[in-house]
């Protein structure tokens, strides 16, 4: 009788991650493919796309293959599976994890940055969402794993983000609707709410820079999350032992939301 790590493995599993050229989407896909995943890699910046696959396909031995997609275009979307399921052979799960944040005090937002905000944040993670669903509600089911954040749950401060927070709030109650609608069919939906990551963007960017004393300073931990620390909850997600979890948010923030 298998044992418990070897059911958490995804051999023979076909999936692709959402924003995966860097970050936490390159973490996971690295993840899904250690564990046993042959895995896309979907980004927009398709020449660092290319070097994440070569490098996860050096490193695991699996099927790692690039694709350049515009996560909020519909046609593209559409595309992208189609081009994921020709290359893999099949869609047994996805990472719908493509974001940004685009700080600016609510009265000086304009329209335009509100727009854009919630389009990357919320309109492609249900393209990606319903499109990937399709095939999977036709094809015996599967696995979506959605990237939300702990500012669906609290205000962050010093920074002025309100869309971002609107945006992700989005992404869980979009979560668990797909999930209670998709429940007898299938196909389950969970969410991350990432607390904030010291990705290298993270690290390197001058903007964030100041800020990352004051979010130390006010978390528990008392440090940034690493990528690193998101992996396990998004094998678990993919795999076969998580079959009851549905339309859960898997807050990981080391308790930031907890005060």
């Amino acid at each position: 009788m298998a044992g418990i790590i070897e059911k958490m493995r995804l051999d023979g599993k076909k999936g692709f991650v959402t924003g995966a050229a860097r970050g936490i989407g390159k973490c996971t896909a690295t993840a899904f493919a250690e564990a046993g995943a042959d895995i896309a890699i979907v980004d927009l910046d398709l020449e660092n796309a290319q070097k994440t696959a070569e490098e996860i396909a050096d490193l695991t031995g699996q099927k790692v293959v690039s694709i350049q997609c515009d996560v909020t275009n519909e046609i593209q979307v559409n595309e992208m599976v189609e081009s994921v399921v020709g290359q893999l052979g099949g869609l047994d799960f996805c990472h719908a994890n493509a974001g940004i944040c685009i700080n600016a005090p609510a009265e000086k937002m304009t329209f335009t940055q509100w727009k854009k905000n919630l389009s990357v944040n919320l309109d492609s993670i249900f393209l990606t969402d319903t499109v990937a669903g399709r095939y999977m509600l036709s094809h015996g089911g599967g696995s979506i794993i959605n990237t939300a954040s702990m500012s669906a749950h609290i205000v962050n401060v010093p920074q002025p983000q309100c869309a971002y927070n609107a945006s992700k709030a989005g992404v869980i109650q979009l979560t668990k609707s797909l999930a209670v609608e998709w429940a007898k069919r299938g196909v389950r939906v969970n969410c991350i709410s990432p607390g904030y990551i010291g990705t290298d963007l993270t690290l390197s960017s001058p903007t964030l820079q100041p800020l990352i004393a004051q979010w130390n300073d006010m978390a528990p931990m008392g440090r940034l999350g690493k990528p690193e620390e998101l992996e396990s909850v998004c094998v678990y997600l993919a795999g076969d032992t998580s079959t009851f979890t549905t339309g859960s948010d898997f807050c990981i923030d080391g308790a930031f939301t907890c005060f």
